[in-house]
């Protein structure tokens, strides 16, 4: 008997041992190594059994999601560690100042979530703001990245746990567009704003294959004569209730939504179809796409965009393929394999926003890059502002000598105009000279009344 009961106390040993090993394994699941709050996983299984408690007591809840301000700066001058110190710190803030009856919790990134029960949202929203705005020292320097509050309650706002989240999630992008450092609720004008934007993403994907996505079209004029010689591809959603859409308010939407590559190519075929007849009589040299650079990061991109240029009328000689400068950082090697694949089959590529910080001349003189855009941000005060203009005319003339055509967008005025002329530029399109319209409209300047020779008139 002796002998037995020793097994069953070391058996009852064992157990315990393995039990703890299990809650501790549990518990590491549940945490966020970081910060030591829960985890997200944690967050939204505890924040589901609070509100199926609060509804049988009849209580509230409130959700509040929290966002630092600038965090990526932080990042980018210090580095990623000092981010996390900052993220370490704000955690250990957290989990001091919640009451008992609250669960602070990292959900990613420098994303943080509190709930609270029965609490004055406003009030609480306020601590929040001041507590994420205290200073901290990191590498003896005292940084204050501040923070920003989005508030969703329940059962006020809506009575489950997923459109609670989306809420407090709609408020806080409201408080970071108003400037940061402040608290948003959820209220009637973000539901209602949320119902048109879940209106507006059905009728998107609705809209592509009904080909209401359509392609306008800016002229691109000649600097010494003022004659129409392009024209650039610009996309417009003429909607059948809410008329035409500008793309800023669809396209970042279509991103989103993985649907941009399929209205980049139906407005390229559209784009094709309408234009060969304008370049087989001679009415323009060049049409100029835009190429997103999601698309751009697919390394089967020129292959694909020289297939289905195959299908179309027009030449390749006449078409321009806009990339921009960011994306010669992001990959150079990707590319030179694009833009070497392109210009091997005679299309024309052109390097967009260019002189917009990241100017990169080296390129130029590695790559057959045959374009370059100047940007409309360096456009607005030449001719006005004596350092600008000294600054792009030295960005003409370093282009120039590489044997690259120059194209200024965003012509406005004429003092733009004259002075840009003056300075060597070859190609300008903008408001000055025609802002976008739809292919009857361009169609019936190009082969009857022509765009008015603006510069030869003021010249």
């Amino acid at each position: 008997m002796p002998h037995l009961s020793t097994s069953l106390t070391e058996l009852a040993a064992r157990v315990a041992e393995l039990e703890a090993e299990r809650e501790m394994t549990l518990r590491l699941a549940q945490t966020d190594s970081l910060t030591g709050l829960v985890n997200r996983g944690a967050f939204t299984g505890s924040l589901c059994e609070r509100l199926e408690a609060a509804k049988a007591a009849g209580t509230s809840v409130a959700l509040f999601i929290i966002d630092l301000d600038r965090f990526k700066n932080l990042n980018d001058t210090l580095g990623h560690h000092a981010g996390d110190i900052l993220l370490a710190e704000l955690g250990q803030r957290l989990r001091d100042e919640a009451a008992p009856h609250e669960m602070a919790a990292r959900l990613g990134g420098d994303e943080f979530a509190l709930i609270t029960e029965d609490a004055d949202p406003a009030a609480r929203a306020d601590k929040l703001v001041a507590l994420l705005g205290q200073p901290q020292t990191i590498y003896g320097r005292a940084v204050t990245s501040g923070g920003s509050v989005g508030v969703a309650v329940f059962p006020r706002d809506t009575d489950n746990a997923a459109d609670l989240q989306r809420f407090a999630d709609q408020a806080l992008y409201r408080a970071k567009s108003a400037g940061g450092r402040r608290w948003s609720s959820f209220d009637e004008d973000l539901r209602e704003e949320g119902i048109r934007r879940r209106t507006l993403e059905d009728d998107l994907r609705r809209a592509i294959p009904a080909g209401e996505i359509v392609p306008w079209f800016q002229p691109i004029v000649d600097s010494m004569t003022g004659r129409t010689v392009g024209v650039e591809v610009l996309a417009r959603w003429n909607h059948p209730e809410r008329g035409l859409v500008s793309p800023i308010h669809f396209v970042p939407m279509a991103e989103e939504l993985g649907l941009i590559r399929a209205i980049d190519e139906a407005i390229f075929e559209a784009a094709c179809a309408r234009t060969a007849p304008w370049v087989a009589d001679g009415l323009i040299e060049v049409v100029s796409c835009n190429v997103s650079p999601r698309d751009l990061l697919d390394p089967s991109f020129s292959r694909k965009l020289i297939g289905r240029l195959a299908k179309t009328d027009l030449p390749a000689t006449a078409l321009t393929v806009e990339i921009t400068e960011t994306f010669l950082l992001q990959d150079l090697g990707l590319a030179r394999r694009h833009i070497e694949r392109l210009a091997a089959k005679g299309v024309n590529v052109a390097l967009d926003d260019f002189g917009t910080g990241y100017s990169n001349l080296r390129a130029l003189m590695r790559l057959p890059i045959q374009t370059v855009k100047l940007d409309r941000s360096l456009i607005d005060d030449v001719g006005r502002d004596a350092r600008v203009s000294k600054l792009v005319a030295s960005m003409l003339h370093a282009a120039r000598s590489l044997g690259v055509r120059i194209i200024a967008e965003g012509v406005e005025h004429e003092a733009q105009a004259l002075f840009l002329r003056s300075a060597g530029c070859d190609r300008m399109q903008g408001y000055f000279f025609a802002r976008p319209m739809d292919g009857d409209a361009m169609e019936a300047i190009l082969r009857e009344t022509e765009i008015p020779e603006r510069l030869a008139a003021t010249g």
